[in-house]
């Protein structure tokens, strides 16, 4: 998933520029990363001190042009402006994040205030049109008629959470001056796959198949995850 991401959002830039990167809420810091060996200076920024631990360790062990190429930050993603200046940053990652806010919009507005002209804002939601999905792949009939006309749906880490909806989404990337510029599904035929599990020998050809699906209808609408791209005006 992370490499589909990657490439999705190197997709909305010439080849070879070297980007201004900041990841809000950006977990053990795997998206952050692998930007920063791509060669672009990476932010990142998170609240969870494990997390933090755990992405400063590995960082470490990285030769030091990347260790150079990414820093990271304690704080919280809706106090961007206590950290950062206007138009800071060329794209913001988003990702896993909008689950765990009650409410977005004050979220995502500050974040459209760092970026750039032009810049992107990359969001990463679970898909709220396609909850019952999962569930109905499983054969579990009670879950699937249970996420129907719901946002509110039960992660894998057992945690209530939240799902998001396109419409709703793209009318707020409207709101704060970062309309929706495209939109792709991850996750379209591998949500039901077992966590842990080995890499099947044909795994670039799932990979190949799981991003044309990702960008193709009806397909990306059943994705278990959304990946907007707003772009700033």
């Amino acid at each position: 998933m992370a490499r589909q991401l990657e490439e999705q959002i190197s997709a909305r830039f010439p080849v070879g520029q070297r980007l201004r990167v900041l990841d809000v809420g950006m977990g053990r810091g795997t998206q952050a990363l692998r930007l920063a060996r791509a060669g672009h200076q990476v932010t990142g920024l998170e609240q969870d001190a494990a997390m933090i631990a755990v992405a400063r360790e590995t960082l470490a062990g990285e030769p030091e042009g990347i260790q150079e190429r990414m820093r990271i930050i304690e704080g919280d993603g809706r106090e961007t402006g206590a950290h950062f200046l206007p138009g800071s940053f060329d794209v913001v990652l988003c990702h896993g994040v909008l689950m765990y806010v009650e409410e977005p919009d004050p979220l995502l507005a500050g974040l459209a205030r760092v970026l750039a002209h032009g810049g992107l804002l990359s969001l990463l939601v679970r898909n709220g049109d396609a909850l019952a999905m999962r569930p109905g792949l499983s054969g579990d009939w009670a879950g699937a008629l249970a996420a129907f006309g719901t946002t509110a749906y039960r992660n894998q880490l057992g945690l209530d959470v939240r799902a998001d909806r396109l419409g709703a989404l793209t009318d707020t990337l409207a709101g704060i001056g970062a309309p929706l510029h495209t939109w792709y599904g991850v996750r379209v035929f591998t949500d039901t796959a077992v966590a842990g599990a080995e890499v099947p020998d044909d795994v670039e050809a799932l990979l190949a198949v799981e991003e044309r699906a990702g960008r193709t209808d009806p397909y990306r609408g059943v994705a278990a995850l959304l990946h907007l791209c707003g772009v700033r005006d």
